[in-house]
């Protein structure tokens, strides 16, 4: 058996290192996995964590991006000043933060950003506010 994988590789190297590369970053994409410290809801399973226990949510879009509306009683702090500002949410280091864009994608960059700050129950929401739209859920514009 171990002659045939000799002889399999020798005749075909490209492949031999397409299957290691391929694992390489299957390992390494599961150990980033492993390691973040927060979880991503949809917005379903939001609404049903807002309704369980008190969460403080956090808007990272920048202002321009809030004329559609806002999830009720969110805070706003634009991604671009968060690291700026995260003493502001040190009074609600012990409770729930649900984090949210317009997508997503800053949404992660921000909770990364708090848990490292010490921040323990950090949720993004996935999909961010046009998911949280395309569910039909309440927005505010206050």
């Amino acid at each position: 058996m171990l002659a045939q994988i000799s002889e399999f590789a020798g005749n075909h190297p490209y492949l031999v290192v397409a299957f290691a590369a391929l694992l390489a970053m299957v390992f390494f994409n599961e150990m980033k996995i492993a390691t973040t410290r927060f979880a991503s809801l949809t917005p379903a399973a939001a609404v049903q964590l807002m309704n369980t226990e008190e969460v403080v949510v956090l808007d990272v879009r920048e202002s321009s991006e809030t004329a559609g509306g806002k999830i009720t009683k969110a805070i706003q702090i634009p991604m671009t000043g968060l690291s700026k500002r995260v003493a502001e949410l040190e009074k609600h280091k012990s409770k729930t933060l649900l984090v949210y864009d317009k997508t997503g994608a800053r949404a992660g960059i921000a909770c990364k950003e708090l848990s490292k700050n010490g921040f323990e129950k950090v949720f993004s929401l996935n999909g961010g506010m046009l998911a949280w739209q395309d569910a039909h859920l309440p927005t505010s514009k206050k």
